[in-house]
């Protein structure tokens, strides 16, 4: 019985010492490919993220990614909700959405390292089948925070080595992504990693959603002609949307248009009222308004602020 009691206790203190030395290593590893701030994609399907102190808040549009940190700590807000992750857990995001973040625990000595895995829709859904694994029942919430385990971190490992190895990365970071999706799909997040695929539940018609929403931004939101064209009814598919994205479909396009009228006067040059039109608005005060919302300052100002801030930032 004594026996039986510290064998476990020896395997379980040489599992932390192994995720104490996957831990160590994905440091080292981090540091040397991240020489400058920001984030680099050394290969197709890995990017690589370094600051050296925390960071403002971020609006972004998500992939579908699986997320670790090495050191440091983030916060990812979808709605209203916040979602703070660490180097003890990972973090899944399985849809495009807008997303605001920021790097919440980051120093010079110690900086934030970090990295995204992207998910492929038909990755995943290769992988289910060939794991047989079933689709989800029901509708989750497209973002989640989930314990990192030891199997999953020896996959990070593993898949950040090939930065080194240029010549193997084409062949063995798909093997290893294909991985980390199998055990993904074995954990508890295995029903919402599902959804990347589109299946089960109503997650395959609000996947649709996002994208008749995504690839018709200039157009005014007919939610009763989305529902009819996905077979739902307007009550059920506004339901069904808000479990999904955190969201209601309205707010979901509004921060969108948003979105890409920032990035149309960032990298277009093209000014708040062009901007504006192009996503959809027709009165340039309700854009201002709306802009100075979600982003803290009306248009010009916030684009010159960003503006200032890339510059400093390459000096």
């Amino acid at each position: 019985m004594l026996d039986d009691i510290d064998s476990i206790y020896r395997r379980i203190d040489l599992t932390k010492q192994r995720f104490h030395a996957y831990r160590t290593e994905l440091i080292d590893r981090l540091r040397r490919a991240l020489q400058t701030e920001g984030t680099v994609e050394p290969f197709e399907g890995l990017r690589l993220h370094r600051y050296s102190s925390p960071t403002e808040l971020v609006h972004s549009v998500s992939d579908p990614a699986f997320c670790v940190i090495a050191q440091g700590r983030k916060e990812v807000f979808l709605g209203d909700e916040c979602y703070g992750y660490d180097p003890m857990n990972y973090l899944l995001v399985t849809s495009e959405l807008p997303i605001v973040s920021h790097v919440t625990e980051a120093s010079p000595e110690r900086p934030y390292l970090a990295l995204s895995v992207k998910l492929d829709p038909g990755m995943v859904s290769a992988v289910m089948v060939s794991a047989g694994h079933l689709g989800s029942s029901g509708n989750v919430r497209a973002v989640a925070v989930s314990p990192l385990s030891g199997a999953l971190l020896d996959a990070v490992v593993r898949l950040v080595r090939l930065v080194n190895s240029p010549s193997e990365a084409p062949f063995l970071a798909r093997l290893i992504i294909q991985e980390i999706i199998y055990r993904l799909l074995r954990s508890e997040q295995g029903a919402r990693l599902c959804y990347i695929a589109a299946q089960g539940g109503h997650t395959h018609e609000i996947a649709r959603a996002i994208a008749l929403i995504r690839s018709q931004l200039d157009q005014p939101l007919e939610t009763e002609e989305i529902a009819r064209e996905l077979g739902m009814s307007e009550s059920s598919f506004y339901h069904h949307f808000k479990t999904v994205t955190a969201m209601t479909p309205l707010q979901f396009q509004k921060q969108l248009r948003l979105q890409e009228a920032r990035r149309l006067m960032l990298v277009e040059n093209l000014n708040a009222a062009s901007a504006a039109y192009r996503v959809g608005y027709n009165d340039a005060s309700h854009f201002s308004r709306d802009y100075k919302n979600l982003f803290g300052l009306p248009p010009l100002k916030d684009v010159k602020r960003l503006r200032r801030a890339s510059l400093k930032s390459s000096d």
